[in-house]
């Protein structure tokens, strides 16, 4: 069945388990292939994820699509690398050059 991109958002998102995970805030699409890339969940769950950052879930994790989006896979926790002196420095750099 064909759906098109904004069905997608704003639907909740659940783990296989039941879990809330966020709701879809964007689609990333491959150009190239014409197919969904990627789901950007966004006001994720602080539970699964650390600091309810938004986190890009790779498509091939979606097992359902209806009024909630079910993944069949998705980690117990997902938990954000903390940024080093040596990362932000990097990025200021790149910000003067540009």
């Amino acid at each position: 069945m064909t759906q098109t991109v904004t069905n997608f958002l704003d639907l909740p998102v659940y783990t296989a388990n039941g879990k809330y995970v966020g709701r879809i805030g964007n689609v990333i699409l491959d150009l190239q292939t014409q197919s969904v890339a990627s789901l950007l969940v966004t006001g994720t769950n602080p539970a699964l994820v650390d600091g309810g950052m938004n986190v890009a879930v790779p498509y091939r994790w979606v097992s359902a699509v209806g009024d909630i989006v079910i993944l069949s896979n998705f980690p117990d926790r997902v938990e954000i690398a903390p940024e080093t002196e040596n990362d932000l420095e990097s990025e200021l750099e790149k910000e003067i050059t540009a």
